[in-house]
Parts: C-alpha cells; sequence; structure tokens
C-alpha cells in the first residue's frame, strides 16, 4: 500500500494562537494554492511566517 500524504496550513494570531486550521491536501502545490485563496479573501492583512510542523 503506497503511504497517504497530506499537508495542511494553519492561520496563527500574532499572540500565537491558532485561529482557523484548512482541510487536509493531498498534495504541497494544493495546499500552496490554499493559502493564496485565503491570502486573496482574507479581511485583515496576512504575514507569512516560518511555521514548524507540529504533526511529525
Amino acid at each position: 500500500m503506497a503511504a497517504r500524504f497530506e499537508v495542511r496550513h494553519q492561520a496563527v494570531a500574532t499572540n500565537g494562537q491558532v485561529i482557523a486550521t484548512s482541510e487536509h491536501y493531498e498534495s504541497h502545490r494544493s495546499c500552496l494554492n490554499g493559502i493564496d485563496s485565503v491570502k486573496r479573501n482574507a479581511a485583515a492583512p496576512i504575514q507569512d511566517t516560518p511555521g514548524t510542523n507540529q504533526d511529525r
């Protein structure tokens, strides 16, 4: 059986609190497309920050 690869993204407030978590994506490209969609449609400015993979 092939390993399943899933990725997701989170929106984190400036105080470090996670305020939103995306669905699971089956590819990195799909996840990046989801992030771009949030950036385009968000009511507040979005600042990219380096994340950590908390699932590892």
